[in-house]
């Protein structure tokens, strides 16, 4: 299917060393981005060119403390430009923070902006900021979308330094896997700058914007997925090296110096991951040159997702510990507890030893040692004869003592269980068509901030009733080799999900349908955030299905979906 965009108005040049994101953008961005929407939106003396005669658009002149809809109160401008203006607004009916765009109704761009919204707010998937409204009323048009007051933005990140690796690798990733869905889609984003992507406490990278800000800006492209991909090769280029991979400077990142090309990451910044700095050049395609001459360049985020997954994963660094500091004793081990510091001038303080008290002599005294005496010839004389009652009870025992149980402290115990290694997992693909395969790897990453995320169903919480769905769908685990498995823990992308976990058979090779995993480790029944299970008995087998039949609500009552983020598998 030929790649188009659905935020287009005008055709932009797509020539040069530029994304065309970038493009649209020639003199922005020289500053951190302001709240939740960049402030780097002026343009350029070449888009007012490519614009040629057409008159300024005025901003509607709107203030703080406007309502739309009865419901959006404005509360403060942090965009303004080319006719339209975006606000931080408060939701009255939700008492919740939200983004809002608004342009007049006139504009020539509404109705592609009112269009990308509406097809955009379809996708529904968890990785974008979401549209939550696009309505056209009082000569206005509005989109109002998800306000995320607790995220970062990339540009924020990079101002403070270039990411170490395992956090460019989390961000490519995500990224590239939530682009190549909303591709798959038919939706493109082409203005994915530092200041579209947000982190969240959790660790999961969102993507505002998609389609939107295009929209608002008239940016298209003849080639949207490579487009995309390029803009994804660029924030992975500026986190690895705090550089933006142009020669302007752009989003507070200095450029590559005048007239020396693009040079790869690791010959700008010393210690960058080698893997990840020809990733970052095979997505900055330039044209179709790539500086790895061993990989092909990718062209498409689905491209990008496939190659980052053909990775080694990277692992999160080991925490750092503090040297603590060299012991000292405390004033109280030294034996100076509440005693004053000598004073200058005086000779030390003797030290004095304690005199023990003087016996008593009285005849008071002669008594309590006399009863003292008393009360510890009785105490051993009751211990003497309890202890020889036990042992003649003992003698009289008829039972043979060759014979007799184990102590508790003797008996048996069991070992704790210890985490299996998992060498590999594959969608649960039983007719043939898996869903998401390539964000699997997100469920055994040791990372529970990403995950495999189904897409999303209407109407039916069985995978929208299709027919090529019946199985249900799910993750099938290789361990490597066959092994005593004891017990699963899952951590699940979203509660409500009704599952089972299966095992194959020991000599199963390569198990694909439901009637290759025959014994039950788990019963099918709704999982919240987390599963553990436990069994009475080891299971020896090689594969385990986490077996998924149905899929919880997503945000409305007619559309579902689930996903996984983390399984562990222990023996």
């Amino acid at each position: 299917m030929a790649e188009r965009s659905t935020a287009a108005v005008d055709v932009a040049d797509n020539s040069g060393d530029e994304p065309l994101a970038a493009k649209a953008d020639k003199a922005t961005a020289d500053g951190v981005a302001k709240a939740q929407e960049p402030a780097d939106d002026s343009k350029s003396d070449a888009d007012s060119e490519r614009q040629g005669a057409e008159p300024p658009i005025a901003t509607p002149e709107l203030h703080s403390g406007h309502k739309l809809a009865r419901r959006y109160r404005l509360e403060e401008c942090v965009t303004r430009l080319d006719g339209f203006s975006s606000w931080r607004a408060v939701d009255e009916k939700l008492r919740r923070a939200v983004g809002v765009h608004l342009l007049p109704a006139e504009h020539p761009r509404a109705r592609s902006v009112l269009a990308a919204a509406r097809s955009s707010a379809l996708l529904g998937d968890p990785r974008f900021v979401q549209v939550l409204d696009a309505v056209e009323e009082n000569d206005l048009v509005y989109v109002v979308h998800e306000w995320l007051p607790d995220a970062t933005e990339l540009t924020a990140m990079l101002a403070a330094g270039p990411l170490e690796a395992h956090e460019a690798y989390q961000l490519v990733s995500q990224i590239s896997q939530a682009m190549a869905a909303a591709h798959r889609e038919g939706l493109a984003h082409l203005r994915l700058t530092p200041g579209a992507i947000l982190r969240t406490s959790s660790g999961q990278y969102r993507i505002r914007g998609l389609a939107v800000n295009a929209a608002l800006r008239g940016i298209t492209s003849d080639r949207p997925q490579r487009t995309d991909t390029e803009a994804i090769g660029a924030l992975l280029y500026a986190a690895l090296t705090q550089r933006w991979p142009y020669e302007r400077d752009a989003y507070g990142l200095s450029g590559l110096p005048k007239g020396v090309g693009l040079i790869p990451p690791d010959q700008v910044r010393a210690g960058i991951h080698r893997g990840l700095s020809e990733l970052a050049m095979r997505a900055l395609v330039n044209d179709g040159a790539t500086a790895s001459r061993q990989e092909p360049p990718c062209t498409t985020p689905d491209e990008l997702a496939k190659a980052v997954a053909a990775m080694p994963r990277i692992r999160p660094p080991e925490p750092t510990f503090t040297a603590l500091p060299e012991y000292q004793r405390t004033t109280y081990q030294q034996g100076t507890y509440s005693r004053p510091g000598p004073h200058a001038g005086l000779p030390p303080a003797q030290a004095v030893t304690a005199v023990p008290p003087r016996p008593l002599q009285s005849r008071t005294g002669k008594a309590l040692k006399w009863g003292v005496a008393a009360l510890l010839i009785a105490a051993l004389g009751l211990g003497s004869w309890q202890l020889a009652d036990t042992l003649l009870d003992r003698g009289n025992d008829t039972g043979d003592t060759k014979t007799s149980q184990p102590s508790d402290e003797k008996a048996p115990k069991k070992s704790d269980p210890k985490p299996l290694h998992i060498a590999n997992a594959t969608v649960f693909a039983p007719n043939g068509s898996g869903i998401e395969p390539e964000g699997v790897p997100n469920s055994i990453d040791g990372e529970t901030g990403t995950a495999w995320i189904t897409g999303q169903y209407r109407d039916f919480a069985n995978f929208g009733n299709l027919p090529q769905r019946k199985d249900g769908s799910g993750i099938i685990v290789d361990l490597g080799s066959v092994k005593d498995v004891s017990g699963i823990g899952i951590d699940m992308y979203r509660s409500g999900q009704t599952l089972e976990v299966l095992a194959a058979g020991e000599d199963a090779s390569d198990p694909a349908t439901l009637s290759d995993f025959s014994q039950r480790m788990t019963k099918l029944a709704p999982a919240e955030g987390k599963l553990e299970a436990t069994l009475d008995k080891p299971v020896r087998t090689r594969y385990i299905l986490i077996h998924i039949t149905s899929l919880p609500t997503d945000g409305s009552a007619d559309r579902f979906r689930g996903g996984i983020s983390e399984i562990r598998i222990t023996g």
